[in-house]
């Protein structure tokens, strides 16, 4: 039996364990039956939850957007000045991917994450960068509605770049600092 499963929410552990098996064979490998081996259940469990393996990836997606989404959501709403907020939320980006770096691993190593970077697009990007874009144009007509559309969307980019990079870097396998990177993140953000 899986040690994350707990009765009563299996559906979470599938996913955890959906996420383990992907990062760890891809897409391809992920098997309903191997799933509920792995949490100790009936091989018909599983699909109590999930109609299939699609929908089961889906899901999963869903499961880690909106974790991700939660995280930085509730990074904002602990400030109340928008430019700590902004910091707080870049904090917040680089600082959830190190406490759960399976889920940093499914996101951005298997293409699930899909944004358009047009700053008037409507699109239904990758909801955290939907979170930051906002943040970034309340930012803008509070403190800089100076700047033109093109200059606020490459602001936003540099943002985004930012805390992507830094938190692939952290990811990288042969990259080493002796420094702990959470309680350093503030200083290389600013």
């Amino acid at each position: 039996m899986s040690d994350k499963y707990h009765h009563g929410d299996l559906r979470n552990a599938l996913i955890e364990e959906g996420i383990k098996m992907i990062n760890t064979s891809g897409e391809d490998s992920l098997s309903m039956r191997k799933l509920a081996e792995k949490c100790g259940v009936s091989m018909a469990a599983p699909y109590a939850h999930f109609k299939n393996k699609e929908e089961m990836i889906n899901a999963i997606k869903k499961y880690v957007e909106d974790a991700f989404s939660d995280y930085l959501e509730n990074s904002i709403n602990r400030q109340d000045d928008i430019e700590k907020q902004i910091i707080e939320l870049g904090n917040a980006y680089v600082c959830f991917f190190i406490d759960n770096p399976e889920y940093f691993t499914f996101l951005f190593s298997r293409g699930y994450v899909h944004l358009n970077l047009d700053y008037n697009s409507d699109e239904d990007n990758f909801k955290p960068y939907r979170i930051l874009k906002d943040l970034c144009k309340c930012y803008f007509n509070e403190k800089k509605s100076e700047l033109s559309e093109h200059d606020k969307e490459l602001d936003i980019i540099r943002i985004w770049a930012s805390v992507q990079g830094v938190t692939s870097i952290i990811f990288m396998k042969n990259v080493k600092w002796s420094r702990d990177w959470k309680s350093e993140i503030v200083n290389i953000l600013k």
